[in-house]
């Protein structure tokens, strides 16, 4: 039985609605951290002209491939591919020349060295005018965006205390130290936000 994330079938469309107009001139795009895979088949239906690659961890990849095997019958969706092997911490992520970055709902999950991680790998994957977009909940100067995610942090710290909302000014502070500059920060449903960094033209 293939896995289902009620989240992915809440949040979908109106991440959609976001991420389409910056992805309109893309090509090919990473997605790390797929999870179920509901987001990538959703994404790539409604983006034929990206090449949407699929990845996560190993536990998580069969269960990408299910979701990939139902919809990706007879040649339709053929911009979407099978998922591949990434963990954020792995010394070598795999080759791709992409476009984009897309994640969403990592953050959170990671530990923070992780997160260093990710940020310092997506730029170097990135050529010069790439974009990074990511989704999910993030606190502001410190503080919580909302009660609830309060209360979602702490349920985070008690399954992990090195996980938790990260704050913006931490993650943008690496976006910078590894050439990404903040071009836009979107408000989103349920206290969620969609951040976009570039990769900027090496001086």
């Amino acid at each position: 039985m293939k896995p289902f994330s009620e989240s992915c079938e809440q949040n979908k469309e109106v991440i959609l609605k976001i991420i389409r107009p910056l992805l309109s001139s893309r090509q090919s795009l990473l997605e790390i951290g797929s999870g179920t895979g509901q987001h990538a088949i959703y994404f790539a239906q409604a983006m034929p002209h990206l090449q949407w690659y699929t990845s996560d961890r190993s536990e998580a990849l069969h269960g990408i491939q299910m979701w990939l095997d139902e919809f990706c019958i007879d040649g339709k969706l053929a911009n979407i591919h099978s998922p591949v092997l990434l963990d954020v911490t792995q010394k070598n992520w795999p080759e791709l020349e992409i476009d984009a970055i897309f994640t969403a709902n990592t953050l959170h999950i990671m530990h923070w060295n992780e997160v260093q991680k990710f940020f310092q790998q997506a730029a170097a994957l990135l050529d010069s005018g790439g974009i990074m977009l990511i989704y999910g909940p993030f606190n502001y100067q410190g503080q919580y965006t909302s009660e609830s995610n309060e209360r979602f942090d702490g349920w985070l710290k008690g399954r992990d205390p090195q996980s938790g909302i990260r704050d913006f000014s931490a993650l943008d502070e690496l976006a910078v130290n590894n050439g990404l500059k903040l071009l836009a920060d979107y408000e989103m449903p349920a206290n969620n936000r969609i951040l976009c960094w570039q990769k900027e033209a090496e001086r």
